[in-house]
C-alpha cells in the first residue's frame, strides 16, 4: 500500500516536472516571437504615425492604403507562409532536413508568383478607390502609397518563408535580432524620407519597402553563413519547383483560414462608416481594433510556439508530448488572457485619451472597453488554438470554422445589432465578439476530440510519401 502511494507521488512529481519543462520550451520560442511580431507590426504603425504630422489628407491616404495593402497582400502572404508551420515543423521533427529546404524554396517561389497579381492591384489602387466613390484627393494619396509599397510585397514573399524555416527549428534569435535592428533602422529612415527629403507619403511607403528588404537580406545572410544549416545543402531547383503544388495544397486553406478572420475585422470598420455619426464610430472602432491588434501579438507568439512544438513532436512520433504541449500552452494563455483583460479594464478611463483629445471619443472608448476585454480574452484563446491547428495540419478545418464563425454568425449578428436594432458601433462589435466566441468554441471542440496517435500516423504517412517522391525524382 505504502509503495503504491510512493509510486503515485513519483508519477505526480514527474508530471509536474514535465509540465514545467514543456512550459520552458514553449517560452523560449514564444517570448522572442512576441517581440518579433510587435517589431514588425510597428514598422507600418510608425510610418503612418509620422505621416499624420503632414496633415489630415496624407494621414487619410496612408491609413486607407495601409489597410488595403494589408488586406489584399501582406495578410495573404502571412497566411500562405503559415503552411510551413505544418510542412517544415513536421519534417524537422522527423529529422528529414532536406525537406525543410525544399519546402522553404517552394514557398518563396510560390509567394513570389502570388505577389505579381497583388502588385498589379496595388498599381491600380488609386483608380480602384475612385471607382468605388472615394474622395479623389484621398484616392490619389493612397495610390502613391500603394505603388511605392510594391517592393515590400516581394521582400515579404521571401522573408516570411525564411522566418517559418527558422521558427520550425526553434531558431528564434536571428529573427529577433533582425526584427529589432530593422525597427531601429526604420525609425530614422522613415523620419528622413518623410520630412527631410520632402517625399512625404511616398517616403513613408518607400521606408517600409527598404526596411522589409533589409530584414530579408539579414535573414538570408544568416542562413547562408551559419554552420547550423550546412547539413541541409543539396541541389534544390528541380525539387523546389516540383514542391510548389504540394505547398499550395496546404497554403491555400491556411491563407483562407487566416484571411477570413482578418477581413471580418476590416469589414467592421467599413460598416462603421455607414452608421449615424460615422466619424465618431469609425474613430472609436479603429482605436479598439488597434488595441486588440497590438495585444494579439502575445497569443500569436504563443500560437507560433505551440505550432512549432506540436508539429515537431508529431513528426518525431511523440503523441504524448504533442498533447502535453497543448495542455501547457492553453494553461499559459488563459492566465495571460485574464491578466491582459483585467489590466485593460482598469485603464478604461484613460485609454481613449492615448489616441484622442476629444472627450466624446474618450467616453465612447471607455464604454467599449468591457466588450474589448471580452474580445481580448476570446482572441487570446483562439490565437493559440489556431496555432495548434496549423501545427497539426488542420488548415481545412480551420478555414471552415472561421467561415462559419465570422460569416454565418459574427457579421450577420453585427449587421442586425448595429443597423436593425440601432445599437451602433457597440452592436457591430458585439457581433464580431459573437464570431470570436463561436470560433473559440469550435476550435476547442476540435482540439479536445483530437486523437493524437492518429495525428502522428497522418504525419508519418505524409512524410513517407514525400520521401518516396524525392527518391523517385533522383533516380
Amino acid at each position: 500500500m505504502e509503495e503504491g502511494l510512493l509510486a503515485k507521488e513519483e508519477r505526480e512529481v514527474t508530471t509536474g516536472l514535465e509540465f514545467r519543462e514543456e512550459g520552458g520550451r514553449l517560452g523560449r520560442v514564444a517570448v522572442p516571437m512576441v517581440i518579433v511580431s510587435v517589431a514588425q507590426y510597428m514598422i507600418n504603425v510608425i510610418s503612418t504615425m509620422l505621416v499624420g504630422h503632414l496633415g489630415e489628407l496624407p494621414l487619410a491616404g496612408a491609413s486607407i492604403a495601409a489597410s488595403l495593402t494589408s488586406v489584399t497582400g501582406f495578410t495573404i502572404l502571412i497566411g500562405m507562409a503559415s503552411a510551413l508551420e505544418t510542412l517544415c515543423g513536421q519534417a524537422y521533427g522527423a529529422q528529414q532536413y532536406q525537406k525543410l529546404v525544399i519546402h522553404t524554396c517552394s514557398a518563396i517561389f510560390s509567394l513570389t508568383l502570388v505577389s505579381l497579381p497583388i502588385s498589379i492591384i496595388w498599381l491600380s489602387m488609386g483608380k480602384l478607390l475612385l471607382f468605388i466613390g472615394q474622395d479623389p484627393k484621398i484616392s490619389e494619396e493612397a495610390g502613391k502609397f500603394a505603388v511605392w509599397t510594391i517592393p515590400a510585397i516581394f521582400a515579404y514573399a521571401a522573408s516570411q518563408p525564411l522566418m517559418k524555416f527558422l521558427q520550425s527549428q526553434s531558431v528564434i534569435l536571428p529573427m529577433l535580432l533582425s526584427s529589432i535592428a530593422t525597427l531601429c533602422f526604420h525609425i530614422p529612415v522613415s523620419w528622413y524620407l518623410i520630412f527631410k527629403s520632402g517625399l512625404g507619403i511616398v517616403g513613408a511607403a518607400l521606408s517600409i519597402s527598404i526596411s522589409y528588404w533589409m530584414n530579408t537580406v539579414m535573414l538570408v545572410l544568416y542562413i547562408f553563413h551559419s554552420t547550423t544549416f550546412k547539413k541541409m545543402s543539396l541541389p534544390l531547383s528541380k525539387e523546389a519547383f516540383k514542391g510548389i503544388k504540394q505547398f499550395f495544397r496546404f497554403a491555400c486553406p491556411t491563407a483562407i483560414m487566416i484571411c477570413l478572420e482578418y477581413w471580418s475585422f476590416e469589414m467592421l470598420i467599413l460598416l462603421s462608416g455607414l452608421l449615424p455619426k460615422p466619424k465618431l464610430e469609425t474613430s472609436v472602432l479603429s482605436i479598439c481594433l488597434t488595441t486588440i491588434s497590438l495585444l494579439y501579438n502575445i497569443p500569436y507568439g504563443l500560437g507560433a510556439s505551440a505550432s512549432t512544438r506540436i508539429s515537431n513532436e508529431l513528426g518525431a512520433a511523440n503523441p504524448k508530448r504533442a498533447r502535453l504541449a497543448v495542455h501547457v500552452v492553453m494553461f499559459i494563455i488563459v492566465m495571460e488572457a485574464i491578466i491582459m483583460s483585467v489590466t485593460l479594464f482598469s485603464m478604461r478611463y484613460i485609454l481613449g485619451y492615448a489616441y484622442s483629445n476629444e472627450e466624446e471619443v474618450a467616453d465612447y472608448v471607455k464604454d467599449m472597453v468591457p466588450l474589448v476585454c471580452l474580445t481580448v480574452f476570446m482572441d487570446s484563446l483562439q490565437g493559440v488554438l489556431s496555432g495548434v491547428a496549423r501545427g497539426c495540419g488542420w488548415q481545412n478545418i480551420g478555414a471552415y470554422v472561421n467561415l462559419i464563425a465570422f460569416y454565418l454568425i459574427g457579421i450577420p449578428t453585427a449587421v442586425v445589432l448595429g443597423f436593425i436594432l440601432h445599437n451602433g458601433g457597440k452592436g457591430l462589435w458585439i457581433g464580431l465578439l459573437c464570431g470570436s466566441t463561436a470560433q473559440t468554441i469550435l476550435l476547442s471542440f476540435v482540439t479536445i476530440l483530437t486523437n493524437w496517435e492518429r495525428q502522428v500516423e497522418r504525419a508519418r504517412e505524409r512524410l513517407y510519401k514525400e520521401t518516396v517522391t524525392l527518391v523517385n525524382n533522383y533516380k
